[in-house]
């Protein structure tokens, strides 16, 4: 089966791959360093998704914007968690 690929994809797919070739090379020549670079950069994905929750917990509907956008099954449950965030 050949995949048929417009120049689009092709241009993401190879941006994509230089990305990572990039991330690979930087791992190699600076050990310890991304390690300092990529818990920073995860910590800071937590941090704006927690601070993200607590302004839109505030909105009018707020809660339920976020039970609905996440898909939040555990109501009772992340009640909880909200309050604890105030």
């Amino acid at each position: 089966m050949i995949l048929e690929i417009n120049k689009g994809e092709e241009v993401k797919m190879n941006q994509r791959l230089e990305s990572v070739e990039n991330w690979a090379k930087k791992v190699k020549e600076n050990e310890i360093d991304w390690k300092t670079i990529h818990t920073e950069f995860i910590n800071s994905q937590f941090q704006k998704s927690e601070e993200f929750i607590k302004r839109l917990s505030k909105e009018k509907d707020g809660v339920d914007k976020i039970i609905k956008l996440y898909n939040i099954k555990n109501i009772k449950g992340y009640h909880d968690l909200l309050k604890k965030n105030d």
